[in-house]
């Protein structure tokens, strides 16, 4: 089923770019087509409520660390530090995770309850 629906979806790439009429691609594509135009949209949600579903908001970084030991952030974040101290990074990497507890990052650097 997912290769017609792959094969579909070439196939109405096809018709756009090499100006192939659709009355000669619907005698050979028209059942994939409308599968594929059916079951895009379903699972487009399917995977949107997939990624929501994974990402949880913690009430406190006690909470947080309990999953996280090392605490969450950006993929491209960086601890801030003073001194001498040396940053924390082993933290979760996760942009979605960290913008759903963005509230526990006191120091604002990215890193949501980093700890060593």
């Amino acid at each position: 089923m997912r290769a017609r629906l792959i094969v579909a979806t070439l196939a109405i790439g096809l018709v756009g770019t090499l100006g192939i009429s659709s009355q000669a691609m619907t005698a050979s594509v028209a059942t994939p087509v409308v599968a594929a135009t059916a079951a895009a949209p379903a699972t487009a949600e399917a995977t949107a409520l997939a990624a929501k579903v994974s990402v949880k908001k913690y009430k406190n970084c006690k909470a947080l660390n309990k999953k996280y030991r090392h605490g969450v952030g950006k993929k491209t974040a960086r601890d801030k530090v003073r001194g001498k101290t040396r940053p924390v990074t082993s933290f979760k990497k996760h942009n979605a995770l960290y913008k759903e507890n963005r509230h526990l990052d006191r120091d604002r650097d990215g890193v949501a309850c980093e700890k060593r």
